[in-house]
């Protein structure tokens, strides 16, 4: 049903990133306007956020710096947070950045897991479609993106891996989930700062191995920006959290460790200022 508040739907996007109460975005949104009345526009903004279409009012941002990098923390689709795609592209057009790198984990392949799975949860073919489903929506506002190949994603392969198939046989990631413009790596060098996805420990551990900057996630409960100064260097370790939703059946094993950080990174400046962002719950 169309509203004559349409026009300005996102700008009220922009706001659920801040998880503010509808009353108080249409108080901000009206200060700017005469003609809205706010208690219509409270109503109209309650209605938005029960409906799914967030991600279908959000657009890529085509005019970024292709010197600033926004960093995506770990998904698990289909067990991601749904707000997290809004929180990600607000960042991104905050900072103006130009290129994008999801940090690893995309889906969460829990079906196939190597520890135990739910009994009760999604078959094999239900979970992937509803995993293909959310990664849809982030290629929809990410057409272009560097992706970090993490453990998770590589459950699958593993598995065929153990049963004997030869690669040859198996589909690669881009082709599985639709995403045909997005570059899967293992990790990726940008101003000659190390980007993976943490399986080897910390980035505060692995930056004083390598001496070299580290950007990771893995490390879910983890979202930080570490330096180490030295007479002639400085480098950094960030972890950029993750956007899990925590409280969903395939995270169930970590429910005794530590609550998720759920934010991303930024890095600024061709490598020079990396930040991490926390986002607000």
């Amino acid at each position: 049903m169309k509203s004559k508040y349409d026009f300005l739907k996102y700008d009220i996007l922009k706001h659920f990133g801040s998880h503010s109460s509808s009353t108080k975005i249409a108080r901000i949104i009206a200060s700017d306007s005469e003609s809205v009345n706010i208690d219509s526009l409270r109503k109209y903004i309650d209605r938005l956020r029960e409906t799914d279409a967030i991600s279908d009012e959000l657009f890529p941002y085509t005019i970024g710096d292709k010197n600033n990098i926004l960093i995506i923390g770990d998904l698990h689709a289909p067990f991601n947070l749904k707000d997290y795609l809004l929180f990600c592209r607000i960042q991104q057009e905050k900072f103006n950045c130009g290129r994008v790198v999801f940090i690893g984990d995309l889906i969460d392949n829990h079906y196939s897991s190597y520890h135990e799975s739910d009994p009760d949860g999604l078959s094999a073919g239900d979970e992937l479609d509803l995993a293909i489903d959310e990664i849809q929506k982030y290629y929809k506002v990410f057409p272009e993106a560097d992706v970090i190949i993490g453990n998770h994603d590589r459950l699958v392969y593993r598995k065929v891996f153990s049963g004997g198939v030869s690669k040859r046989w198996i589909r690669e990631y881009k082709d599985v989930l639709g995403t045909p413009n997005w570059n899967f790596v293992e990790n990726i060098e940008l101003f000659d700062i190390n980007i993976n996805h943490g399986e080897g420990g910390t980035a505060r551990a692995k930056m004083k191995k390598e001496l070299q900057s580290q950007i990771q996630g893995h490390l879910h409960s983890d979202l930080y920006v570490e330096y180490i100064v030295g007479k002639n260097f400085r480098i950094f370790g960030m972890q950029v959290g993750c956007g899990i939703n925590f409280k969903s059946y395939a995270m169930e094993y970590g429910k005794n460790f530590k609550k998720p950080a759920i934010g991303c990174g930024v890095l600024l400046n061709k490598g020079t200022l990396p930040l991490v962002i926390p986002m607000l719950l």
